[in-house]
């Protein structure tokens, strides 16, 4: 019954913004850490933030620090991603995940969203 759907995502030109929203349902949201991934056609599939909302403690990746922020909304236990700035190589697929471990490894992720595609123009 655990469920996320990510929406949100769009076309934009560079230096634009989107939010990515992730709605949970099934699960007690503040016991899971929760991030978005993303990939790129031929790509693997790539960490891009993850919170651990027992603590609030976060990682982002490097290239997305300043840009995109993570927050969540518990009332709506719903998960979010303001990302700023948008640059090209931001293009992809973002899939939000739930797991029991704070991890940037998608491994150890146990539910995901269906995706939502980002298309960032020059």
């Amino acid at each position: 019954q655990v469920q996320l759907v990510e929406s949100g995502g769009g076309l934009v030109q560079a230096g634009g913004s989107l939010r990515l929203s992730c709605a949970v349902s099934g699960l007690t949201f503040k016991n899971y850490a929760m991030g978005w991934f993303r990939q790129a056609p031929g790509k693997e599939r790539e960490f891009v933030v993850v919170a651990r909302w027992s603590d609030g403690r976060t990682y982002y990746l490097d290239s997305v620090k300043g840009r995109f922020t993570i927050s969540r909304d518990y009332a709506k236990n719903t998960m979010l991603l303001q990302m700023n700035n948008l640059k090209p190589e931001d293009t992809a697929v973002y899939y939000c995940a739930a797991g029991a471990t704070y991890s940037r490894n998608y491994d150890d992720y146990d539910y995901w969203g269906q995706g939502t595609q980002v298309t960032v123009s020059s």
